[in-house]
Parts: C-alpha cells; sequence; structure tokens
C-alpha cells in the first residue's frame, strides 16, 4: 500500500478555489497599483569607483528575534555588526530589519556605491519590483528601504544561497538567541521598535528671551523702533559681546559669563543646588557658584532664592532660624491697666442733667473703655474720674497721658 498525498492535497485545493467566492481574490493590477510601492531607479554600478558589499541576514525563534549583516569596505576590510529587536518579528520582517540597518550602517560610512546580498527571495524580489508587497507591513518596510537605497548613487541586489551567507546568518542567530553580552568583539544593538515606526517630533515654541534684542543688535545693528528703547538697548548692549554665535556678557574681574534663559538657569540652579555635587546651599552661595562656573541671567538672584525656598530638603532638615522675621516692636505697656489714655471730647447734644461733655480713659495693654458724661469741664471732676473709675477699680496706675488741657495740666489734678 502507497500513500498518495499529492493526489489528497491536489483535491483540498481544487475544492478551496472552487467555493472561494469571486469578490474577495484581489487581481494583480489591483495589487500592484494600491499597494506597491513608487521604484527608486537604480543606475548601474560603476566598479571604476570603490564599491561596498553588504550581506544582510534576519532570524526569528522563540528565543528571540534578531539580525545580522557583514559590511565589506573597498578595501576588503569587514564590520560585522549585530541587532536584537526588543519586539516580535516575523521572519521576513527580521530580513528587511537587517537590510535597514545594513543600509543606514553603510550611509553612515559615507559610502556611495553598495552591492547588497541577501539570501531572502522575498525581500530582494520586492526590492527590485519584481514581487508585490501584499502586506501593509511589507509595504511599510518596502517604502523605507527605498527612501534609503535613494541615498546612494547606485546601488545592486542579489539573491544567493544560505550557504553563501553564512557569516551574516551566524551574526542574526548569534543576536536572536543571546540576551547577555557577546564573547566576541561584535557590537550588539538593541532595537526597541521596528524601523517604520517614524519617530514623534516634539514641536518647539519660540518665544523671545531677555537676550534676543541684545543679540539682534550686536549681530544685525536691529533696534527697537523707540528712540527711547534704541538708546537704552545700545547702552545695554556694550556689556556684552558675542562668540560663535553665543551671547556672553562682559565683566571687569571675571571672564566671559555665558548668558542663558530662565528655563536654562533654571536647570543650572537645580543641578548645583541639589545634583550629584549639590550641597544645598543657601541663596547667595548659590549664586556666587553660577558665577564660577561661568554663566549669567539677569534674574538669577531671585531665582536662586526662590529655588532655596522652595527645596523640600532644605526646608525639612535646615537649621531653624530664631532671629524674627522684622525688627522687634516694644509693648508700650508691660502689663494690663498699667498705663492708660486720658481725654474730653465734645461738646455733644445735650441730654439728661444738661451733659454734653464726655470725659473718657483707654487702657493701652487691654483697650478696655471707661467713659462718664459731664455736664461741666473742671479739674475736680476729672480727678474724681480718675479715682473712681480707675483707681478703686484698677489700682495706682503707672502713667497716665493727656493732652496739655488746662483740666488735665491743673495743681489739684
Amino acid at each position: 500500500f502507497v500513500l498518495r498525498p499529492a493526489e489528497k492535497g491536489q483535491a483540498v485545493a481544487d475544492f478551496i478555489s472552487e467555493l472561494t467566492p469571486a469578490t474577495i481574490r484581489p487581481t494583480p493590477e489591483a495589487v500592484t497599483e494600491t499597494i506597491l510601492p513608487d521604484q527608486p531607479g537604480a543606475e548601474r554600478l560603476d566598479t571604476s569607483t570603490p564599491v561596498w558589499g553588504l550581506h544582510v541576514d534576519g532570524s526569528a525563534n522563540q528565543q528571540g528575534c534578531g539580525a545580522g549583516l557583514v559590511l565589506t569596505t573597498p578595501d576588503g576590510q569587514k564590520i560585522e555588526y549585530a541587532l536584537r529587536f526588543d519586539f516580535r518579528t516575523s521572519n521576513n520582517e527580521a530580513e528587511y530589519e537587517a537590510l535597514l540597518a545594513g543600509l543606514r550602517l553603510a550611509k553612515s560610512m559615507n559610502a556611495k556605491q553598495i552591492r547588497i546580498h541577501s539570501d531572502s527571495q522575498l525581500i530582494v524580489n520586492q526590492v527590485t519590483a519584481d514581487f508585490a508587497a501584499k502586506d501593509a507591513s511589507m509595504y511599510a518596510y518596502l517604502s523605507t528601504a527605498h527612501q534609503l537605497l535613494q541615498s546612494f548613487q547606485a546601488y545592486e541586489i542579489k539573491q544567493i544561497p544560505r550557504g553563501e551567507n553564512s557569516h551574516a546568518d551566524a551574526l542574526a542567530r548569534l543576536a536572536s538567541a543571546i540576551n547577555d553580552k557577546v564573547g566576541r568583539k561584535v557590537p550588539v544593538e538593541i532595537l526597541a521598535q521596528p524601523s517604520t515606526v517614524t519617530s514623534e517630533a516634539c514641536t518647539v515654541r519660540y518665544e523671545d528671551t531677555w537676550m534676543s534684542h541684545i543679540y539682534l543688535y550686536l549681530t544685525n545693528g536691529t533696534l527697537p523702533g523707540d528712540k527711547a528703547q534704541a538708546r537704552k538697548l545700545r547702552y545695554r548692549s556694550a556689556r556684552y559681546t558675542v562668540i560663535n554665535d553665543v551671547l556672553y556678557k562682559r565683566g571687569y574681574t571675571t571672564p566671559y559669563l555665558k548668558c542663558l534663559t530662565a528655563e536654562q538657569g533654571e536647570y543650572i540652579l537645580r543641578e548645583i543646588h541639589s545634583g550629584v555635587c549639590g550641597d544645598h546651599s543657601g541663596s547667595r552661595s548659590l549664586t556666587y557658584k553660577v558665577f564660577r562656573q561661568g554663566y549669567f541671567w539677569p534674574t538669577m538672584h531671585q531665582d536662586a532664592n526662590s529655588l532655596v525656598k522652595r527645596c523640600d530638603k532644605c526646608q525639612r532638615f535646615g537649621n531653624v532660624p530664631h532671629i524674627p522675621a522684622e525688627p522687634l516692636t516694644p509693648i508700650v505697656s508691660p502689663w494690663p491697666f498699667a498705663q492708660w489714655g486720658l481725654d474730653l471730647i465734645g461738646p455733644m447734644p445735650q441730654g439728661k442733667g444738661q451733659v454734653k461733655y464726655a470725659v473718657v480713659a483707654v487702657d493701652y495693654f487691654t483697650k478696655w473703655v471707661e467713659a462718664e458724661p459731664l455736664a461741666t469741664i473742671t479739674a475736680a471732676k476729672i480727678e474724681d474720674f480718675v479715682w473712681t473709675h480707675i483707681c478703686c477699680r484698677f489700682g495706682i496706675p503707672y502713667a497716665i497721658i493727656t493732652d496739655n488741657g488746662r483740666q488735665f495740666d491743673s495743681e489739684l489734678f
């Protein structure tokens, strides 16, 4: 009895082909039109000029994914390079990553002509436009490869057997299988994300700083429209100079100080105050240290003081200052009811008993008030008020403060 698996497989293929709806079958023309990117024009290699050689290979298995490449210089020197991926890839994606890494390395070496060798039939034929990229991932890799190939004057890519690509294949298997340091002196790059992922760009918003007008005046002679501001800028700019497109402040006894923006100055203050060698010094010492390092910006004293006040460790572990925040104000009255203020008010609307004046006493310490209405103002009535309302109630006072009225300046009082 002899098995015939080929005939069984053909029957299954015919069954699938016959029952598959025609609407989901993409035509080759549609695939090529929608997925195949523009092909860069590749010129024939000129053997009279130096030609670089590149062997690439990728590997993807259960232990990991990696790529290896060997770049050969025109004088025959070989540069070995390996990559290990921190993401999962297919075999074809690993082959593309190896190709892209090799092209980037050759571009950094200022190679003008390059001959590429790979054992992947899919990669080679897609780059030469013999095969169409039928997958979005393959299309992205192919587009990136074409962009890198345009950096060279001429290139040639060809498929070789795996046996002739053993050097790059060994590097690929080495990178995909090893998680620790490689024993040989082969650089292994860790690729965190696929090469087709575009890098994120951060939009920087430019704003005028305190240096802008000074720099423009010293470099281009630009002055403000206001004559007063222009004259002030001329006087101020005499203390600055520009060296290699960098603004510096002149000093009488110090070398040139590099001018910084407020954001750059904040970083310098943090590094000196609480960096690796920071000692959490005070604001004045911190400012002098910035001067000694060769930096300047107008608000450095205020910024240093603000930074020290906001430093959590300085507030937690610093010495507690016992000096009062402001000069001490002596207390006028040392104890309650020791010192009184005495005065007369009136005339006021006449009341019962024809009273229209009042004598008022206020204690300086407790602000306690004693008052009595009077019909007439005499020294005897003032003396009676002081004796009855102050001396008999609170004791003999230390001092009584009055004006120079005759009622208070009399011998009887």
